[in-house]
């Protein structure tokens, strides 16, 4: 294994840049630079092609049942990187990688014009791709299949169906009681009050020292649509962003984004320079922002200590308590924007672009029919019109990148975000005392520092007992709003 992680680093090394790359295309890179930023972000992706088939001989030769479970991690996950980059052809690939990078940038032009037919050839070129790579990995029942587990080891349609299948009735009839009981509000007046962005960015700079994120390690950027990224061990990077109205998002982007940026940091160190150095799945990483996020920064507790912090920096949330505060962080309302849904009707979301997205892989729904079967889900899913592509087909990033797959893993992220929260008893006094670094420790010991090591579902029934079971988050739901 040593001649393996000796030569990874090389690997390791062309990640390093290309996750800088990404960052910066996310961040300061000017309009036109784009295109040669696709470029080069392909002549990467080729060379870690090389570095990994270069592994390939050593690491046919390893004797796995020799292998402690670190290592037995490591040759896994390089037998996962060695299969994809076998199976998919280098021209595949690089086509891919500098089609999204342009296609990203057309879809935010198509976005500010709300003209899906300017994104639409894009899109449907990057179907196809995604179709050609789901039969180049091969798959067992559905083509979604191939490319549900490049983010959520070992998941299938079966797993992800069989908790929309509990979840989506459980969250109408909770969301029913709640519109009708009126206790949460529909809306809030500071839903429409203007910040001052200097102010804002003042409040979470302290949300950050209150949850004791280490600026040595981390930072905290600007971009249209927050994001989290990991650089090395020492350098993890989030983004949030300030749209001068309705502050609780830019305050939610901040904390569910340092949920991400928690897992990275807490990562074991002896995992660098190997492919185990990052979160066990997206649905994994997922459930950690969305529990730093929901469960503790919408919770009662959390608004208790930051009520300070905002009447200290924001002058117009002195007309409020912290009971209206509490009611203005957990408004539920169906809303047209994922982003900015609630965590009650959130995953209708997610339910409806799971259901669009194995349609466009299998076939049985096309590219040009996407803005009219968004509104008959949305309409289905929350009784919502949809007035424009904007506010519809377009208003997710994630296809402009390729990343088919990728959206079922925020609903299992809830899912396990429901599980963790269950398993800490003690979470309202560690928030009422503000020791944030025993919640981190804990999960630490639970999830975090393995990284790689274990498939998804084998960390969830090695950590909690549990699989991707809903019954935890349903549990927290009806505790939160019906009771």
């Amino acid at each position: 294994m040593e001649s393996i992680l000796s030569s990874y680093r090389r690997y390791w090394a062309l990640d390093h840049s290309s996750a800088l790359l990404n960052w910066d295309s996310e961040t300061y890179l000017p309009e036109d630079g784009f295109k040669y930023r696709g470029e080069a972000l392909a002549q990467i992706d080729s060379l870690q092609r090389e570095e990994i088939l270069r592994l390939a001989p050593l690491v046919e030769k390893v004797k796995e049942e020799d292998l402690d479970d670190k290592n037995r991690g490591i040759l896994r996950v390089l037998k996962r990187m060695i299969k994809y980059y076998t199976a998919i052809p280098t021209e595949i690939s690089e086509k891919l990688i500098r089609l999204t990078t342009e296609a990203f940038n057309i879809w935010r032009k198509a976005k500010a014009k709300s003209d899906f037919s300017l994104f639409s050839p894009y899109l449907n070129e990057i179907v196809e791709i995604e179709k050609i790579i789901a039969e180049k990995l091969g798959y067992r029942g559905d083509p979604y299949n191939a490319l549900l587990d490049l983010y959520e080891e070992g998941a299938t349609v079966d797993d992800i169906d069989n908790v929309f299948n509990q979840l989506i009735p459980s969250s109408k009839r909770i969301l029913e009681n709640v519109l009708s009981e009126g206790y949460y509000p529909k809306e809030h007046p500071l839903e429409k009050v203007k910040y001052d962005i200097n102010q804002m960015k003042k409040v979470n700079e302290d949300i950050i020292d209150l949850l004791g994120m280490p600026k040595s390690r981390f930072r905290m950027d600007i971009s249209p649509h927050p994001f989290t990224i990991r650089i090395s061990i020492n350098d993890v990077r989030i983004t949030t962003r300030y749209e001068g109205i309705d502050f609780k998002s830019t305050i939610f982007s901040v904390i569910h984004e340092s949920g991400h940026a928690t897992y990275e940091l807490m990562i074991d160190p002896n995992l660098e320079f190997t492919p185990l150095a990052s979160g066990a799945s997206s649905g994994i990483h997922e459930s950690q922002s969305r529990f730093w996020e929901n469960m503790i920064g919408r919770s009662r507790d959390f608004v208790k200590i930051l009520f300070p912090i905002l009447t200290e920096n924001l002058d117009f949330v002195r007309e409020y308590n912290e009971e209206e505060i509490y009611k203005y962080f957990n408004v539920v309302r169906p809303s047209s924007i994922r982003v900015d849904a609630d965590e009650l009707t959130y995953n209708f979301h997610i339910a409806l672009r799971y259901n669009i997205e194995k349609g466009l892989i299998n076939g049985s729904i096309d590219v040009k029919d996407l803005p009219s079967i968004w509104e008959e889900k949305m309409m289905s899913y929350l009784g919502l019109d949809i007035k424009n592509d904007s506010e519809g087909v377009l208003q997710d990033m994630h296809w402009s990148n390729g990343s088919f797959g990728y959206f079922p893993t925020y609903t299992l992220g809830n899912v396990v975000a429901g599980i963790t929260y269950s398993k800490l008893p003690n979470l309202h006094e560690s928030i009422m005392e503000r020791k944030f670094d025993n919640i981190r420790d804990l999960l630490a010991e639970k999830l975090y520092k393995y990284g790689r090591t274990y498939p998804p579902k084998v960390l969830l029934e090695r950590s909690f007992n549990e699989t991707y079971n809903p019954e935890y988050l349903i549990k927290y739901l009806e505790n939160k709003y019906l009771n």
